[in-house]
């Protein structure tokens, strides 16, 4: 996939301007705020903003190696972040797509990367070139406008986990089977990999709302504060389904181990109902000419015992509430 490169030019007066020309990818002028998206970043591209804008070559290595954790660095006059959100396309909890941002900021501009397209930033695109007040605000602002949308899409994503979560524990109550057991390991390994990221990503909304930095304006950081806000809401949701997730493991070990001991219970019942027949059987069956006590009455009595001591047990097992 082709590397995409936009550019939104919001000027002190007037409508925004869109263009998608890598020759608008430069520092803007004065008075003007300038915000480029690169997406299928590729390593000619990158070069060519490293160029203009005086990127570190670090900066440009964590941009083409995705899988990066969260982290805000500075580099002269502009700070680095890498930001992480999810997307759900289907639907279901447990297919989560992780997505990677990473951005430049400076006093004039900002400039995001991404690989995959990413639904909140084109959101926040669309918004912005429509209402240019909002690109005026700074592009602290803009960060602000983007790392919020991306962050609050995790929400709806946790409201799928918690009603998953629910059927799974109505399922392992009812009736604990195999499927469930991987449901719960398939759901797992979504909150695995969502704590894993957002966690950190505190952190650097922390530092974006406290440090001070000429970048970052006094009434933005305060919009930052509430990003970390939803990130510490997040997190804390993410636990307390981690936990519920243990609950549902828990129980459904105990529905099977349960179920277990039912079987073995009801195998040592039959067991124990023909153990007497067996000896009956055994006994009155060997294969000699003359036996003790033979005769008919013995056999009638011996064939009525067969028919009796299994009724009775049965009738004594129900009455002590053992089947």
């Amino acid at each position: 996939m082709p590397a995409e490169l936009r550019v939104l030019d919001i000027p002190p007066d007037g409508p925004c301007a869109v263009v998608r020309d890598t020759d608008q990818a430069t520092p803007p002028p004065p008075g003007v705020v300038r915000w480029i998206d690169l997406q299928a970043q590729d390593e000619p591209t990158l070069k060519l903003l490293a160029d203009r804008f005086g990127f570190h070559p670090l900066t440009v290595e964590d941009c083409l190696h995705v899988d990066q954790r969260p982290k805000l660095e500075e580099y002269g006059d502009y700070l680095f972040m890498v930001i992480h959100g999810f997307s759900c396309p289907t639907g279901k909890a447990h297919d989560v797509v992780p997505h990677e941002l990473h951005a430049f900021l400076g006093t004039n501009y900002l400039v995001t990367v991404h690989e995959d397209p990413i639904e909140p930033l084109d959101r926040i695109w669309q918004r912005v070139a429509g209402e240019p007040a909002l690109g005026r605000r700074g592009p602290d602002f803009l960060l602000y406008l983007v790392s919020d949308a991306v962050v609050d899409a995790n929400f709806p994503i946790l409201d799928l986990i918690s009603d998953h979560l629910e059927e799974i524990e109505n399922a392992v109550l009812e009736r604990a089977q195999r499927s469930d057991l991987a449901r719960i390991f398939s759901l797992k390994r979504t909150l695995v990999e969502m704590r894993k990221v957002l966690s950190p990503e505190r952190d650097v909304f922390s530092l974006l709302a406290k440090r001070g930095d000429p970048r970052v304006s006094e009434k933005t950081s305060l919009y930052f504060r509430d990003v970390y806000d939803h990130l510490s809401r997040i997190a804390e949701g993410l636990d307390a389904a981690r936990d519920l997730l243990g609950n549902a493991m828990d129980a459904y070990l105990s529905m099977s181990a349960n179920r277990t001991n039912e079987i073995m219970k009801r195998l040592t019942l039959l067991s124990a109902v023909f153990m007497p027949l067996t000896f009956i059987t055994g006994f009155f069956g060997q294969n000699f000419e003359h036996l003790p006590f033979r005769s008919d009455a013995l056999m009638y009595s011996m064939i009525a015992t067969c028919a009796l001591i299994p009724t009775a047990m049965v009738i004594l097992f129900k009455r002590s509430g053992w089947f």
